[in-house]
């Protein structure tokens, strides 16, 4: 029996590591399995999945094994994401950024990453105005297949919230949601790397510039 399109997309999106990142240049984990399955998108735009990611698609799919694509990134150990509690303004930017609703917080309160849930995409440096939040290496952690599973339900409330938002804005103001649809096509890779190199080499600057603590 042939596969069935929307089973293909659930069994390639089930390889895909959920971290929600946007480094293969979809918006997410399940466009990107969307774009491999319905539009021939190549397997190896996953930087966070890695060599293991390719394979395990590569023999879903009956494709050879290529290495990972070096315009998207390349892969790198898990990183959390930390806000420095003294220079955070609460402008919950990062909040709103967050694909995985690992930050918690509320309009001009200090905001906290809950470190258990970030899955160390790095798209809250850009929004940040102030350039309090750092990526930080974690040795002791591991994106296991549970915290997978976790962050792709939690990515789901997080696009369901979105979409809802877009339409009572669209209510208020006459225009139409923005449409999804499962060929999305890719985000502009350049500006999102000059945007988050901008943002973290003002963060490194200031992390140098900051003085030591005593």
């Amino acid at each position: 029996m042939a596969t069935l399109p929307a089973d293909l997309v659930h069994a390639i999106d089930a390889h895909l590591p959920q971290t929600q990142c946007a480094r293969c240049g979809y918006p997410a984990c399940l466009p990107y399995a969307k774009a491999i399955a319905l539009d021939g998108a190549a397997i190896n735009r996953c930087p966070p999945g890695g060599s293991e990611v390719i394979l395990a698609l590569a023999t879903l799919l009956d494709r050879p094994v290529v290495p990972l694509d070096p315009a998207c990134g390349p892969t790198m150990p898990l990183r959390i994401a930390r806000i420095i509690e003294a220079h955070c303004i609460g402008c919950t930017l990062c909040i709103q950024a967050c694909p995985v609703d690992a930050i918690i917080g509320a309009p001009k309160k200090m905001h906290v990453v809950i470190a258990e849930l970030c899955s160390g995409c790095d798209l809250c440096l850009p929004p940040c105005p102030v350039d309090c939040i750092v990526m930080e290496s974690a040795p002791a952690a591991t994106w296991t297949a549970e915290r997978a599973t976790h962050a792709r339900e939690r990515h789901a409330n997080y696009a369901a919230r979105k979409i809802a938002t877009q339409r009572m804005r669209a209510t208020s103001t006459g225009e139409p949601p923005v449409a999804t649809t499962p060929s999305t096509p890719p985000l502009s890779m350049e500006a999102r790397r000059a945007n988050l190199a901008r943002a973290v080499d003002r963060a490194r600057t200031k992390r140098i510039q900051r003085p030591p603590r005593r």
